[in-house]
């Protein structure tokens, strides 16, 4: 009894009645918590019936690949909405496209591309003697000129380019030192045909660009009655001796250069005249004789004279023609500077014949410094103070500036100020810069 009571127990606690008893009803099937459990059990097998397969690795990468399509597909799409609302934009309103104007460093006028103000330039020694010399060639295209007394009152030109395109630039000379000493702050290719004793020391010494004579360069013009006067080269040439040296730069220090709209503006104001007797300003396009004086263009200059010795076929003469803002040389005696313009398309041209009509050399500026001259050792060649200071007379733009030159050392560039101190800018174009020797003199009216 004790036992079944012990099992009796056991029932009773699997399915409790009130109040502890025993029931008498037969036992069912199965319990409530029994009915759970097969439930579970069916629930079970049909979750792992219905549970999905993992994706095999191709199945990933394929999904992977179609979102990757997809995501580019709509980043396409917004990309080309994005461009198409752009240009539909700019078709409404076209921005207008400005370029800053380039000028050069040489000469302030202005270029096609930056590049060109590091091209190799070239300093050529050019007679002016009337022993076959003149005419020359080549010289109007020269950014810079320097005008000096190379012997017995004849003077020399050192003539500054930078990608010239004339056929034909000389006759070449011989160096002085003085000529080497402008040179040296263009970073040019010395051109000569020997020099002074002190001037072949000096560039031997200096460690400039050197092309002395040399027939692979040059080349000697003939039947043309330019006697020893006959030494010629060009551009091309030029730019085979820099390429087959190397030379594919140079690293200019020029003067400074107004802009064109500036010189342009300051020229305007030189052309306003004073009102006469009976004109009115507001009609006659004048101004009164006290705004004229306001205006401050009482230095107003037309002719220009440089007295450098006693020979009137080396002193200059030079006009002033408002309507090209240029100076037109001549000298003393009467005859105006002519010289060739040689086509770029010939080689070796005998240029009295072939290189057509000679042009009259004018200059946009032109200078005169003072300096302090004299004879070297041999008592012939002439002698040259250069890294000193004097007065000097700027005429640019129909006007004259007083003031006063510097210069400090050989690879220093010239200084020019006016009497009040301030650097001055020349105007866009040719330079040609003459040394008035102390015993000279310069006037202008």
């Amino acid at each position: 009894m004790g036992k079944k009571s012990s099992t009796s127990t056991k029932k009773t606690d699997q399915s409790p009645t009130k109040d502890n008893k025993t029931s008498t009803k037969p036992e069912k099937p199965l319990d409530s918590n029994s009915t759970k459990l097969n439930k579970s059990s069916k629930s079970n097998k049909k979750a792992k019936h219905n549970k999905k397969l993992p994706r095999t690795k191709k199945q990933k990468i394929l999904l992977i690949t179609l979102i990757i399509i997809v995501v580019l597909l709509i980043g396409t799409l917004i990309f080309l909405l994005i461009m198409l609302n752009k240009k539909h934009e700019a078709s409404k309103i076209a921005p207008a496209e400005f370029t800053e104007p380039i000028y050069s460093i040489l000469t302030g006028e202005e270029i096609s591309d930056e590049s060109l103000n590091s091209s190799p330039t070239f300093c050529v020694q050019i007679p002016n003697g009337n022993d076959g010399a003149r005419p020359q060639a080549g010289l109007t295209q020269a950014g810079v000129v320097f005008e000096a007394i190379a012997e017995a009152g004849i003077t020399r030109f050192a003539a500054v380019f930078q990608n010239p395109t004339t056929g034909v630039i000389g006759p070449i000379r011989s160096l002085r030192p003085y000529y080497l000493d402008w040179d040296t702050p263009f970073d040019c290719t010395v051109v000569h045909a020997g020099g002074s004793d002190e001037a072949i020391r000096a560039i031997n010494a200096g460690g400039q660009r050197n092309l002395d004579e040399s027939l692979e360069y040059m080349w000697h013009e003939t039947n043309s009655g330019r006697r020893w006067n006959n030494l010629f080269t060009s551009p091309s040439d030029l730019a085979k001796f820099n390429s087959d040296h190397d030379y594919r730069t140079s690293n200019v220090i020029a003067f400074p250069r107004q802009t064109p709209e500036e010189a342009e503006a300051f020229v305007a104001t030189q052309r306003i005249t004073v009102c006469e007797d009976g004109m009115e300003p507001a009609q006659d396009d004048c101004v009164s004789a006290e705004e004229f004086e306001s205006m401050n263009l009482a230095n107003a200059v037309s002719h220009v004279s440089m007295r450098i010795g006693n020979i009137a076929m080396f002193n200059i003469n030079y006009d002033y023609d408002a309507e090209s803002n240029r100076y037109l040389r001549s000298y003393a005696n009467g005859e105006q500077h002519m010289v060739y313009e040689c086509p770029a398309s010939l080689e070796q041209p005998n240029t009295t014949t072939e290189c057509g009509e000679l042009i009259q050399v004018a200059p946009k500026a032109v200078a005169a410094m003072i300096v302090q001259e004299g004879r070297m050792a041999d008592g012939y060649h002439e002698n040259i103070t250069t890294l000193s200071s004097g007065d000097a007379y700027i005429f640019q733009n129909g006007t004259v500036i007083e003031g006063s030159w510097t210069k400090s050392a050989q690879n220093k560039q010239i200084i020019f100020r006016d009497n009040e101190d301030n650097e001055i800018k020349f105007t866009p174009g040719q330079l040609w810069i003459t040394a008035v020797p102390q015993y000279g003199g310069v006037t202008w009216e």
